[in-house]
C-alpha cells in the first residue's frame, strides 16, 4: 500500500492556470506543481495538501488572500459541495480561454502535433439551465454539513434526492434547486420527494440495497416535450402506482412517464425492461425540420441548442457535394448521419447497441431519408474489409466516439480504408490527441473547432478535420 503522507501547507501561492479535470495550478516553494480544486487564475491562495506525488501535489484552497478578476460569483446554493458545476466562480469569458488552451496543450503535448491556429470557441448562449437530459439518486442517508455534524443535534431529515458528493458513491446530497435543467424539473423532483414524505415511501440505501426509490431521470427537449422515468428498487404496485398517479394528475405536460424495477447492483437501466405508466414511450427533439425520437436508453447531444451548432460545424467540414460516400462511427441514433444525409450520397452509420440501432432506422424512415443505412456491433469487429467490400469505400468518415476514444483497431483501420476527409468529434480532447498521433503520417490536420457544450464544466467539446497527405 501508498505510505499516506500528511498535510502540508504553502503559503501565498500565486494560481496562474487551469489544469486537466478542472483543477488549477501553482507551484510548490520545491517547484512541484500544485493541483488546487477550488480556486480560480489569478488568486493567490494558502494551499492545504491532500496528495503527495513525486512530481506534483493535490490541494485545495484554505484562505485567500486576494481574489482573482476573472471571478464570478456562483449562483447555486451548493456549490463547493456539488461536484457538477465546478467551473460557475470563474467567469464565462475565462472559462472559453481555458477550454480552448485544454485542446491546444493536449492536441500538442499528448498528440505531439503540428497543428493550424485553432478556431475560436463556440460559447454558449445557454449559461445555464441548458442539460436535456438530468439524473438523480435517492438515498436515505444524505450527505451532513459540517455544522449539522457539528451541531450534535439528532438528525430526523436524512432522506435526500439530488447527486452523489464527488468520489463518494454512497452519499447522496439533496438538491433544493439544480440550475442545469429548465423548469419543470425542479418542480417535479421536489414534489416527488414531498410526495414520499407525506406518504411514507422508503428512499434507497445503497450499502443495505433497501428502499423503493432508487433514482429519477427528467428529460426536457427542444420541441418542449418532458419525459420522467423514476426507478424502482422494491416492485410495490400499489406505492409504485400511487406516486405515478399524483405526477400524472399534477404534472399533466409530462408527456412520457415511465418506471424501472431495477433490483441490481447498479443503477445502469440499459439491461432493464422500461414500463410505460402514462402518455408514449418516447419523446421527440428536432433539428432543421429533422425529428429524433428520443427513448429513456436513447443518447443524445445533453445541450440540445449546442448540438445544433455542433452538427452544423461538422457538416460543414465535412464539405459534402452529393458524391461522397460517408461512414458515420459510433453513429448513436443516426443523428449526425440523417443530419447531413441531403449533403451525401449515401450514409452508413455504425453503433454498438442494437437498441440504437433500431432508434436511427425509425427516425430515418419518419424523416423520408432514403440513403442511410445502419449496422450494429462492436466497432472494432464490424469496420473490417468484408464490411468495406459490401457497402464501398468510405471518401469521408465521421467518427464520434465516447470519452475513452477509438479502439486501436479501428483506428488501424480507418487507416487502412483510407478516405480522402476524416472529421473526428471527441468531448475528451485527451483521447482525440491519442488517437490523432496515429494517423499523423498519413492526415494532416486541417481545421480544429472547439464547442462548448458544458458552461459551467471544464468539459468541451472538440471537432477535427483531417485530409490525406499528397505523398
Amino acid at each position: 500500500m501508498r505510505k499516506r503522507s500528511s498535510p502540508q501547507v504553502f503559503e501565498n501561492i500565486a494560481v496562474t492556470d487551469a489544469g486537466a479535470k478542472g483543477k488549477t495550478i501553482g507551484k510548490a516553494p520545491d517547484g512541484r506543481i500544485i493541483f488546487i480544486s477550488n480556486a480560480v487564475p489569478g488568486d493567490v491562495v494558502d494551499v492545504q495538501t491532500t496528495k503527495k506525488r513525486k512530481a506534483y501535489f493535490e490541494g485545495i484552497a484554505t484562505n485567500f488572500h486576494s481574489l482573482s478578476d476573472k471571478r464570478a460569483t456562483p449562483v447555486c446554493e451548493h456549490f463547493g459541495i456539488c461536484g457538477g458545476c465546478k467551473w460557475q466562480h470563474m467567469d464565462y469569458t475565462h472559462q472559453l480561454f481555458y477550454k480552448q488552451k485544454e485542446v491546444e496543450n493536449n492536441l500538442r503535448r499528448i498528440g505531439h502535433l503540428e497543428i493550424p491556429e485553432i478556431l475560436p470557441i463556440i460559447g454558449s448562449d445557454q449559461k445555464y439551465f441548458y442539460r436535456n437530459k438530468m439524473e438523480f439518486s435517492f438515498s436515505d442517508s444524505r450527505w451532513l454539513t459540517q455544522e449539522e455534524i457539528k451541531s450534535n443535534n439528532e438528525i430526523t431529515d436524512k432522506n435526500a434526492i439530488g447527486f452523489h458528493i464527488p468520489g463518494m458513491w454512497d452519499k447522496i446530497l439533496d438538491i433544493k434547486k439544480c440550475h442545469l435543467q429548465s423548469d419543470p424539473s425542479n418542480e417535479i423532483r421536489l414534489e416527488i420527494k414531498k410526495y414520499a414524505l407525506e406518504n411514507g415511501l422508503s428512499f434507497f440505501n445503497p450499502r443495505s440495497h433497501r428502499g423503493l426509490l432508487r433514482t429519477l431521470m427528467i428529460r426536457t427537449s427542444s420541441t418542449e416535450q418532458i419525459m420522467v422515468l423514476i426507478q424502482f428498487y422494491d416492485d410495490d404496485e400499489k406505492k409504485r402506482n400511487g406516486l405515478l398517479n399524483h405526477l400524472k394528475n399534477k404534472f399533466p405536460q409530462i408527456d412520457s412517464l415511465l418506471y424501472v424495477i431495477n433490483r441490481k447492483g447498479n443503477d445502469t437501466i440499459y439491461d432493464q425492461e422500461v414500463h410505460c405508466h402514462s402518455g408514449k414511450e418516447y419523446i421527440y427533439e428536432e433539428m432543421e425540420g429533422l425529428k429524433f425520437k428520443i427513448t429513456a436508453k436513447s443518447f443524445y447531444q445533453t445541450n440540445s441548442q449546442q448540438a445544433y451548432e455542433l452538427y452544423k460545424i461538422v457538416r460543414k467540414l465535412a464539405g459534402l457535394n452529393k458524391t461522397e460516400l460517408v461512414y458515420d462511427l459510433y453513429t448513436g441514433i443516426g443523428t449526425i448521419a440523417q443530419f447531413i444525409a441531403a449533403e451525401a450520397k449515401k450514409v452508413v452509420g455504425i453503433e454498438a447497441i442494437p437498441e440504437a440501432i433500431l432508434a436511427a432506422e425509425t427516425n430515418a424512415q419518419e424523416n423520408n431519408i432514403n440513403n442511410v443505412s445502419y449496422y450494429s456491433g462492436d466497432m472494432k469487429n464490424i469496420l473490417n474489409d468484408e464490411f468495406v467490400a459490401f457497402n464501398g469505400k468510405p471518401d469521408v468518415i465521421i467518427t464520434d466516439p465516447p470519452r475513452d476514444g477509438m479502439h486501436k483497431d479501428v483506428v488501424r483501420q480507418i487507416l487502412e480504408i483510407a478516405p480522402e476527409k476524416i472529421v473526428y468529434v471527441s468531448c475528451n480532447s485527451a483521447t482525440q490527441a491519442r488517437d490523432l498521433e496515429l494517423m499523423k503520417e498519413v492526415y494532416e490536420i486541417k481545421a480544429i473547432q472547439p464547442v462548448d457544450m458544458f458552461p459551467q464544466t471544464h468539459h468541451v467539446e472538440n471537432v477535427v478535420l483531417l485530409k490525406k497527405r499528397i505523398h
